[in-house]
């Protein structure tokens, strides 16, 4: 549902009891805008999953220059 919002997104889900889940979404989408706003993008391609079927979920939310930033690429 994520990559479905997203063009070319990178989505990565991790769950250990499908309720609780950390993602990480890499996507020129998220380029000028804050956090927030980020995680309601990715938020609405979710919909009413939120709160429901998903209890929690914590985002990480870059842009492909700040992915490359962190893992050390130029």
């Amino acid at each position: 549902m994520i990559e479905a919002g997203f063009d070319a997104a990178v989505v990565k889900i991790q769950s250990d009891d499908n309720v609780h889940f950390s993602a990480l979404i890499v996507a020129a989408e998220f380029a000028g805008i804050r956090s927030l706003a980020r995680h309601q993008l990715v938020y609405k391609q979710l919909g009413s999953l939120m709160g429901n079927e998903i209890h929690a979920m914590s985002i990480t939310a870059l842009t492909p220059d700040e992915w490359r930033q962190q893992n050390g690429a130029a």
